[in-house]
């Protein structure tokens, strides 16, 4: 099937797909902060400038998007029918950027907590719950 949109009118759609402050780690981060722990974000001097940072706890929080991050057996997880070929390379690619990141991040002792977007959609407050008793398991 053709695209119905025009190649502008795509460009914009996809220039308004965000990688930071989405929805989802908005959500999670308010959850958190109401939890009574602080935190920093997409800290720089830390691989792949993770999405929330715990520097008490030494932990990161990674918010991911079932699409562009592959969660595995989830029905976001789906593949455009045109161009083939690019998205499999731009998944792969996402995927293997993930690994490197959180091969890093251990490397220098981060722990890391990684969430998905359907998982908050579900259940935003058991999930919150989870990294909190994880976070506080650790003390």
């Amino acid at each position: 099937m053709a695209d119905s949109l025009t190649p502008e009118k795509r460009s914009w759609n996809m220039s308004r797909i965000r990688s930071k402050n989405t929805a989802p780690e908005r959500r999670i981060r308010s959850l958190l902060h109401r939890a009574g722990f602080r935190f920093r974000l997409h800290a720089r001097n830390l691989p792949g400038r993770p999405d929330i940072v715990l520097p008490r706890y030494h932990s990161v929080v990674q918010v991911h998007g079932c699409f562009w991050h592959r969660h595995s057996g989830c029905r976001n997880t789906t593949t455009p029918a045109t161009r083939g070929d690019f998205w499999k390379s731009k998944f792969e690619g996402t995927v293997e950027r993930d690994k490197r990141n959180a091969a890093a991040l251990a490397a220098a002792g981060w722990r890391i907590i990684t969430v998905w977007e359907c998982e908050i959609e579900a259940d935003a407050k058991s999930v919150v719950a989870k990294i909190v008793s994880s976070l506080r398991g650790m003390q």
